[in-house]
């Protein structure tokens, strides 16, 4: 059964981090781009960070570009996503994606996914 599975989601102060996890069961992630997108409420999707399956280069949105950080573990069959220096604005379900690669970089937005996971909740209040 292909899944994802994401984690790691909380209740976290302005200025803290949390380090979320797309974990996947029934195939590999190496040969997926991966994508993690949010959706706060009352908004649209928006894409955050991905990572190429082709040569690991990794892209951000410009509102999270320096802090935060994708990465893969192919051991593991994960990608993480490491926020820090988080903002209200932050709050939102995260979700990964995968999607069949169509050139060398990953996309942040305008995805075909062929699997997504159900969400974590990141919520930044003090």
């Amino acid at each position: 059964q292909v899944q994802l599975v994401e984690s790691g989601g909380g209740l976290v102060h302005p200025g803290g981090s949390l380090r979320l996890t797309c974990a996947a069961s029934g195939f590999t992630l190496d040969y997926y781009d991966i994508v993690w997108f949010r959706q706060a409420p009352g908004k649209e999707r928006e894409g955050v960070s991905c990572i190429s399956s082709t040569d690991g280069s990794t892209d951000y949105a410009d509102f999270v570009k320096g802090r935060f950080t994708i990465s893969r573990d192919s051991a593991k069959n994960a990608v993480y996503l490491q926020l820090n220096s988080l903002k209200p604005e932050d709050t939102a379900v995260y979700y990964c994606g995968v999607e069949r690669p169509e050139s060398l970089n990953c996309r942040l937005n305008d995805n075909r996914f062929d699997a997504r996971g159900q969400g974590t909740l990141v919520t930044i209040s003090s």
